[in-house]
């Protein structure tokens, strides 16, 4: 039995160390999904009621818009969404920038933004009319989007200190990962170098934008199918039961190493090849997601207003 104790575990993994990291984002999913669906559960029933029906709901006062729980969760959704704004504020503030990493606190963006519409559709209780609902589709817009642009994010090569890498960099880095991948006993570079196949610079460039999002979205998945099958290749009948067919990680340290090595490399120049590709998306994704989180703002302002001055139906 272990005898590592609680503190141990904090102190082999510092506020600023990825472990760290990982764990409090883990944290805010699960905490997020756990409020989803507890609410979901209690108020399953009703929500499938029709309007003209909830008012005879014993639920009713407690999950419409200003019930006892539906006006706290128009509160928490709000302050919420409110919260996805410390990720622009902090490009504009040095005292937060020195605070933590860009691509942490991007994480808890995303979270926050992904959190926000599931919470703001139990206090509306999944009724979108009027300006609310103008609101409520701008901000399931910008969560979406928001997804988008942290994938988009990720495919810029970056140190781990989340400089963004120069694109010799990159190769070097390529370069460096290929040779540790060459000098690997488990596969012969032959066996695979076709499955984390690429296109050619001239196909890509002559890809429309949104076609070449589609296809950096499919190369990431094909190269997940592919790890999965060389993983089923290696072990054993019950190793590949305990993966569910080489879909989870294996016990086995040195074919996990190989192929963390295989993904990082196919990954990497995948992201160079799309270099350029990525950054226009990203210039179009900002035309897009900025003015979508300004309106929302707007209209929740405007919406929080009224129900103060006039209560909420």
């Amino acid at each position: 039995m272990s005898t590592t104790t609680a503190p141990a575990i904090l102190e082999s993994a510092p506020p600023s160390s990825p472990r760290w990291h990982r764990l409090k984002l883990r944290a805010g999913y699960f905490l997020a999904t756990s409020l989803v669906v507890a609410v979901a559960l209690y108020g399953f029933d009703y929500y499938l009621l029709d309007s003209t029906q909830r008012p005879f709901s014993p639920k009713h006062l407690i999950l419409k818009p200003n019930g006892e729980l539906g006006l706290w969760l128009g509160i928490f959704g709000a302050l919420v969404f409110l919260g996805i704004f410390l990720y622009p504020i902090r490009k504009r503030s040095a005292w937060l920038r020195s605070r933590g990493n860009t691509r942490h606190w991007l994480d808890f963006h995303v979270l926050m933004g992904l959190t926000a519409p599931f919470i703001i559709a139990f206090h509306a209780s999944f009724k979108f009319g009027g300006l609310a609902g103008v609101a409520f589709w701008i901000m399931t817009a910008v969560a979406v989007s928001g997804v988008v642009g942290r994938y988009l994010y990720a495919q810029i090569p970056r140190s781990l200190n989340t400089a963004e890498l120069s694109l010799q960099e990159a190769r070097d880095e390529q370069a460096r990962l290929t040779e540790q991948l060459g000098r690997q006993q488990l596969f012969s570079a032959s066996s695979l170098a076709p499955r984390f196949r690429l296109p050619s610079e001239e196909k890509v460039r002559s890809e429309p934008l949104l076609f070449a999002l589609g296809s950096m979205m499919l190369l990431d998945f094909l190269r997940f199918l592919h790890i999965a099958r060389l993983r089923v290749r290696v072990l054993g009948f019950w190793s590949r039961l305990g993966t569910l067919g080489g879909i989870l990680p294996s016990g086995n340290a040195e074919v996990e190493r190989v192929f963390a090595m295989a993904r990082r490399q196919a990954g990497l120049s995948k992201r160079i090849l799309f270099l350029s590709r990525t950054h226009q998306v990203f210039h179009y994704w900002h035309v897009i997601h900025r003015p979508f989180s300004y309106s929302f703002a707007l209209l929740a302002l405007i919406h929080i207003t009224v129900a103060i001055l006039f209560g909420i139906r």
